[in-house]
């Protein structure tokens, strides 16, 4: 674990928190510090919002090729145009493919088109919801936050480690972004004692719409830190971004509500905007190297992660979760393909 100047207690307090978003800007990442206009790019979540902010800046700095991954096509041909309006660009550079993360074989489909790539260099993982009311995904049973922004986002990740492997080298290895957030360390976590966890997850009676949230989010730092122990970074350097609070569509399910009233006073008051937001997505794909591999990133700099994820009970925790994920995603063979990642 690196050095940091900051514990991971220290880290996620509110007074931390309220520091950088009142105080900290993102650079954005120049097109004279990096050469991009021979490499691919997948942006998950990106017909809107951060996603399509991150887009448009990959294009700024000269992206060869840019795949939206996309739920609905329609709103992906709409940002498409939008990422090309006044701009002198090949039209083909922007490519849209559905994706669906609600269901595992739009994933699978997703994953096995990506093999026909001619290169893959980068896949930002963005996509992910909020759910105003407990709703279980009728395609796997799972708790659907749970099941988009944490269950999909491994089988993704873990499906597109081949192509990744075998479109780069070992000198230079291709890159995932796996977007994450501060809520990670405010997670209550009450389910942290289940076993098994995934099934507690599911349970309509531990559903907490802010919690579940904050959970699938510290999840996903559980599984980043098994996933980088397994998986070198000559193969794929694999980091999770932290684009702070901002003024995004992320919540607009509770549009309409007081809470979203609310919550949307302090969002004019206290967050970025998703263009500014977007830049830490960048600047975790194409300015950190290996050192970034398996670290969780704030402004722009490696920080430590939750302060459960640095525990012994967190690390026994995220090897817990990690067989109980391995086992949901069999059917994919995830566990096969991650031990071929350390094996020419």
């Amino acid at each position: 674990m690196p050095d940091f100047a900051i514990t991971p207690e220290k880290r996620a307090s509110q007074r931390a928190f309220f520091k950088r978003q009142l105080f900290f800007t993102p650079p954005a990442v120049l097109r004279s510090e990096v050469d991009l206009h021979e490499k691919t790019v997948i942006v998950t979540g990106s017909s809107t919002g951060i996603g399509l902010e991150c887009a448009r800046q990959f294009l700024d700095l000269g992206i060869g090729r840019l795949i939206l991954a996309v739920r609905s096509e329609s709103k992906g041909e709409t940002a498409r145009d939008d990422l090309l309006a006044g701009r002198n660009a090949d039209e083909h550079t922007v490519e849209i493919w559905p994706l669906d993360l609600a269901k595992f074989e739009s994933v699978t489909s997703f994953a096995q088109r990506a093999k026909g790539l001619e290169r893959l260099d980068i896949l930002v993982n963005n996509a992910g919801l909020t759910k105003l009311s407990f709703e279980r995904n009728k395609n796997t049973g799972h708790e659907e936050t749970v099941q988009v922004n944490y269950l999909s986002l491994a089988l993704l990740t873990v499906l597109l480690l081949p192509t990744l492997k075998q479109k780069n080298s070992p000198d230079r290895p291709g890159r995932i972004v796996m977007v994450n957030s501060d809520v990670a360390s405010w997670a209550k976590f009450k389910e942290k004692n289940s076993i098994p966890l995934l099934a507690a997850l599911d349970k309509e009676s531990n559903f907490d719409n802010q919690d579940t949230y904050y959970t699938s989010k510290l999840l996903c730092q559980l599984f980043l830190s098994e996933l980088a122990k397994r998986v070198p970074p000559c193969v794929a350097i694999i980091n999770a971004p932290n684009p702070g609070l901002c003024k995004s569509g992320l919540q607009r399910e509770f549009n309409g509500t007081v809470a979203g009233f609310l919550f949307g006073i302090f969002k004019n008051i206290f967050a970025r905007t998703v263009s500014v937001g977007a830049r830490t997505l960048i600047d975790a794909a194409v300015k950190h190297g290996q050192e970034s591999h398996g670290q969780y990133l704030e402004d722009c700099k490696i920080q430590p992660m939750a302060p459960l994820v640095h525990k012994a009970k967190g690390i026994e925790i995220a090897e817990r979760l990690w067989r109980e994920t391995l086992e949901e995603l069999e059917f994919a063979k995830a566990g096969e393909i991650i031990d071929s990642m350390g094996t020419n």
